[in-house]
């Protein structure tokens, strides 16, 4: 059981003690920082938008998180059951000063979460979250007197407004989506995904379709990160059905994952380098993943002679990163899609459109799609690491011994050779290192992760 404060917002497990768990008390603290950060920004009545995942502990967090905003004197955007970049969105549709999502994205049931959003609908800076963990820390909160509450306002037509942004999308081809007819099975893992992607799907003109684990309880069907060896029903009905692909979303439908029609992940990874070839035959211009994302989206965007930039880890640093270069798309290699003028969140139904767009007007299977671009595979394995070394100390040996090859430290320690990477991450929560390859086949990634394990198990 944990609980975990960071800048960008509050996660933990639900029961057990306070300040060690998600509890009720803590969930009202964060809410009140939150809600009084906002305050502090200005005078006016303050109004947020509140939204869900299909968590269990999905309403009684909402109810805490919202009666606490209303104590404060904020009124309160209810949307209830909704998706992580719907709020992102709403918070802008409805000119709200903030928004808070109440997911803890692919971890398992027993957690929750609250993510911070600012006034555009993005998540809130590295100072701001700081500045709310003070405020949280300190429990300085100045609760609204009895006629200066907030109020409840109930919203029903975010998703309506979504996915009609999606629909208006120029690059979104519903005639070719139609003209294709594809059939679609989606692994919903019993949360919001379970009415929002068969939403999406029928708008842009797929009415052939299948929910696995549709029924939002929350009690997930499966571990909801979308890798392979949690999408086994997925893969086998889209074999089964004779479906051109599969779709496989997590609880709160920002992360994205395909299955092509013989039953195999298209990837993660290749999610995003999927939907960017698409965007750069038709709009030039530059792309950002993560440093530990695959650099086939750097091949792919080379290709049509645009330029590919490397963001730190973290949804907020693939924003900024974006934003400074002036990217067309970006994401990260979880199947996180950024489309920046629809909104920089990552989103999986603008993924979903675009995607489908694209498979239609190429005319081919989704297995033929995925074997058109450059094939990389990973390694991603973790070592304990000797408190008494220094993880400077580990990159300066590395650095050494590596020196001829181009070295980046913007996140951790990351070398790129001529046909295979490795990125090393120390972990914020454990005393261990990630060391994350990738190379042209798997026994390459995995020798390369494990030539790195064995210089560090050196060092003393």
């Amino acid at each position: 059981m944990s609980l975990i404060k960071s800048i960008s917002g509050f996660r933990g497990t639900i029961g057990g003690k306070p300040n060690e768990n998600l509890t009720p008390i803590d969930i009202v603290k964060f809410a009140s920082a939150y809600g009084s950060w906002l305050l502090h920004k200005g005078p006016g009545k303050k109004k947020v938008v509140v939204g869900r995942d299909g968590r269990i502990s999905g309403e009684m967090v909402e109810v805490l998180v919202e009666q606490s905003l209303l104590a404060l004197g904020i009124d309160v955007i209810h949307l209830g059951l909704s998706t992580t970049p719907t709020v992102e969105m709403a918070v802008v549709f409805e000119k709200a000063d903030g928004g808070i999502i109440l997911t803890a994205s692919h971890n398992p049931k027993q957690w929750n979460a609250l993510k911070l959003l600012n006034e555009k609908g993005e998540f809130v800076s590295g100072e701001e979250g700081k500045t709310i963990l003070t405020l949280a820390a300190n429990e300085d909160f100045n609760y609204a007197s009895i006629d200066d509450l907030g109020k409840i306002i109930s919203n029903t037509d975010s998703l309506e407004k979504h996915i009609q942004a999606i629909v208006n999308y120029p690059l979104v081809d519903i005639n070719a989506i139609k003209a294709a007819n594809f059939s679609v099975v989606v692994d919903a893992i019993n949360s919001s995904g379970a009415f929002t992607v068969p939403a999406l799907l029928k708008a842009i003109g797929v009415n052939d379709i299948t929910v696995l684990n549709g029924d939002m309880h929350g009690n997930f069907a499966h571990n909801p990160e979308p890798l392979k060896e949690h999408l086994t029903e997925l893969c086998d009905t889209v074999v089964s059905k004779k479906a051109s692909l599969g779709i496989a979303v997590d609880p709160d439908v920002d992360r994205l994952c395909f299955v092509s029609e013989n039953g195999e992940l298209f990837g993660e990874e290749y999610t995003l380098v999927a939907v960017a070839d698409f965007i750069l035959q038709n709009k030039k211009g530059a792309t950002v993943s993560n440093l530990s994302s695959t650099r086939a989206l750097r091949d792919v965007t080379e290709k049509y002679g645009c330029s590919y930039f490397a963001s730190a880890v973290g949804e907020v640093n693939v924003v900024n990163k974006m934003k400074s270069e002036k990217a067309v798309i970006g994401g990260e290699g979880n199947g996180g899609i950024i489309v920046p003028d629809l909104h920089y969140g990552r989103d999986a139904l603008i993924g979903i459109a675009l995607f489908l767009t694209h498979l239609a007007k190429t005319k081919m299977t989704a297995s033929a799609l995925r074997a058109s671009y450059p094939a990389y595979f990973m390694s991603k394995k973790k070592m304990d690491i000797d408190a008494s070394i220094s993880l400077s100390k580990i990159f300066d040996v590395l650095a050494t011994k590596y020196v001829a090859f181009p070295i980046n430290k913007e996140d951790g320690f990351k070398i790129d050779f001529e046909n295979e990477w490795v990125h090393l991450r120390s972990s914020n929560t454990e005393p261990i290192i990630r060391i994350y390859t990738e190379a042209p086949s798997q026994a390459a990634a995995d020798k390369l992760a494990d030539e790195i394990i064995s210089i560090i198990a050196t060092i003393n």
